[in-house]
């Protein structure tokens, strides 16, 4: 299995524009709906060369796979904000969202020199929270009402990911 994550480029945007409009992805997402290539392109030119993110796409065998990486990051308190996005289904289960994930954080630790990852993910997200477990992320809290999504008011669970604790497991 070859998976790697390399930057997002200008060319991904189909590719994203057709993972988070799958209904079998966006369930626990909470971007405006549907997302347009037109609209994605605009925030990609806005996004490409802040400081305070890094996004890549996922792929296993050179195929692009999936999203990955961080926002919010905030290098005064060496910590940033972990997000993924398996898009294609056939390749849910396979061990890739697992791989991807350790060479972001491997990225994160060793190029960005960050202490801490933490993550969202909402209360009934049970198979995102077993591989973000799985990973090495510890649950820290429960967030209630933390958003409002479509009028519905939504629990989240954080999670994060100190680097002494990752590189005694790993």
């Amino acid at each position: 299995m070859c998976v790697s994550i390399r930057k997002f480029d200008e060319k991904d945007i189909p590719y994203k524009v057709k993972w988070i409009n799958d209904k079998r992805n966006n369930k626990y997402l909470h971007y405006d709906l549907p997302l347009r290539e037109d609209k994605t392109l605009v925030w990609f030119k806005n996004i490409k060369d802040r400081v305070d993110r890094v996004d890549f796409t996922i792929t296993y065998n050179d195929e692009p796979v999936g999203l990955i990486g961080l926002i919010n990051i905030d290098r005064k308190n060496k910590k940033a904000e972990y997000y993924i996005c398996l898009g294609e289904e056939k390749y849910k289960g396979k061990g890739i969202a697992y791989a991807a994930s350790k060479l972001l954080i491997d990225y994160a630790y060793n190029k960005l020199h960050l202490n801490k990852i933490y993550l969202y993910t909402e209360k009934n997200n049970n198979q995102a929270q077993r591989i973000f477990e799985k990973i090495g992320f510890k649950k820290e809290g429960l967030l209630v009402n933390d958003l409002i999504y479509n009028g519905k008011k939504i629990d989240r669970y954080i999670y994060g990911l100190i680097f002494e604790d990752y590189k005694r497991k790993n």
